[in-house]
């Protein structure tokens, strides 16, 4: 059964089952636009949009083609940013121009991302110049920075105003955003220098000064930051909304908490595909580009396969010796490259929300270090008990005891130190550590098990 609440007089669907997926499908062929446009108009935007998402490629290009349709700008906003993508292909300029007039500026400013530069300059032409500088300026700083994040729709008043001026102003402006949590208090030189949240307003007299009721320790958002850094402050403070300000420390727009939690959510799916060397993949994405972003990872790392079995060969008389080394020694790397990765996942994501520190590191390498040991030694005993009443043989035992202790403390250890080196040198820990921690507990996890091995045989 589909659960349904209302929320602004919007059903608001949990699960979409596979029947109505059926029936939205069925009336795009049979072309009943008016089933369609009242059922998406019933429905939460991002219900619609789940909607949309789940059409196959063909019945999305077909329902965005049907006459009559038009794609609520609200909708549009929800879709996936790839199925954006493909949508805009269909849309005509002026339906995008209408989407674009009907969204607030941060929304707007990652719709105009995804169109390629010829119709992007078509179509901010088409905007009204408020509107068309405003976005121009935004486009102008760098992609990750919070010029792109942040709405230019605020509101701000003079601190001298009493509660009742503000009120009577926010009764009778029409340009000020729908929803606001705050109110942003500006000097003579519309720098903000305080807030006061809204409900804080409605229950001050009318004759209150705003600036007597402000909170002066409002957090600035520099235009130019890291979005990244924009959402350890939403984290680190629990704020709603921040203010945006220019090199001049003047007020130009506001970041709020709904697209901060976009962009951690952006931030930790791109670390996790980073992790996996698939880099920015998206669902939509053909065959040939998919095998083509992931080729270079592949080879990197061929390369390194081929530099463990070089190391594997160096003891090729001490297997030939001794054949059940071969059979054992994947077991020893097998284990390495696990430990090492899950030091590296929590490495990379300390280091992502940045916890791991000057401060602290010395004491998560002696950490890392007695964990190394510790799951060394539990497992050197498991493992040995293991070999011992499968070959019988003590030797074997100490053996494999021995290279799994000292490859678990190695992999534990590599498994901070590469994410942190990589930072340091200005690369990305999540993109390239995968690989060299894999090809280090690798060759340790080899090079420990068949040296230990040619010291006894």
């Amino acid at each position: 059964m589909t659960l349904i609440k209302k929320v602004k007089d919007k059903k608001v669907n949990f699960e979409f089952n596979k029947e109505y997926i059926n029936v939205v499908t069925d009336k795009i062929t049979n072309n009943d636009v008016s089933f369609i446009n009242n059922s998406f108009k019933e429905m939460h935007p991002a219900d619609a949009a789940d909607i949309i998402e789940h059409l196959s490629d063909t019945d999305r290009e077909k329902l965005i083609k049907l006459n009559n349709f038009k794609i609520d700008p609200e909708v549009f906003v929800e879709l996936n940013e790839s199925i954006q993508k493909e949508i805009i292909k269909y849309l005509s300029s002026e339906s995008i121009v209408t989407i674009l007039k009907n969204l607030d500026s941060d929304d707007s400013i990652q719709i105009l991302e995804n169109i390629d530069e010829k119709n992007k300059n078509s179509i901010l032409s088409s905007l009204p110049p408020k509107d068309r500088f405003a976005l121009l300026e935004s486009l102008s700083y760098p992609e990750d920075s919070a010029a792109r994040l942040m709405q230019r729709e605020f509101t701000a008043i003079p601190s001298n105003w009493s509660v009742g001026q503000t009120i009577d102003y926010l009764r009778e402006n029409k340009d000020l955003p729908e929803q606001f949590l705050e109110i942003f208090i500006v000097d003579s030189e519309f720098k903000p220098i305080g807030t006061v949240p809204s409900s804080k307003v409605l229950r001050t007299p009318r004759e209150t000064k705003m600036n007597s009721i402000m909170n002066e320790s409002q957090l600035s958002i520099p235009v130019d930051m890291d979005r990244e850094k924009v959402g350890h402050l939403f984290e680190n403070y629990n704020l709603n909304s921040a203010c945006v300000v220019d090199k001049n420390n003047k007020l130009v727009g506001m970041i709020t908490s709904d697209d901060v939690l976009t962009v951690l959510k952006e931030e930790a799916e791109e670390d996790v595909l980073r992790l996996a060397g698939v880099g920015d993949e998206e669902i939509t994405d053909g065959v040939f580009i998919k095998t083509k972003r992931r080729f270079n990872w592949l080879l990197l790392n061929l390369v390194t396969a081929f530099l463990a079995t070089w190391c594997i060969s160096l003891f090729g008389a001490t297997i030939k010796q001794m054949v059940v080394l071969a059979f054992l020694m994947p077991i020893v790397a097998s284990m390495g490259g696990n430990a090492g990765m899950q030091t590296l996942a929590v490495t990379v994501r300390t280091l992502a929300t940045n916890d791991l520190t000057k401060n602290n590191f010395n004491q998560n390498i002696l950490k890392e270090f007695n964990i190394g040991v510790l799951n060394g030694i539990i497992f050197a005993v498991i493992s040995s008990l293991i070999v011992q009443l499968w070959f019988n043989d003590l030797q074997l035992s100490i053996i494999i005891s021995i290279s799994m202790v000292l490859t678990m403390i190695v992999a534990g250890l590599f498994g901070i130190l590469v994410p942190v080196t990589l930072k340091k040198m200005n690369i990305d820990p999540a993109i390239a550590s995968s690989v060299f921690v894999t090809t280090i507990t690798d060759v340790i996890g080899f090079v420990s098990f068949l040296g230990v091995g040619a010291y006894f045989f």
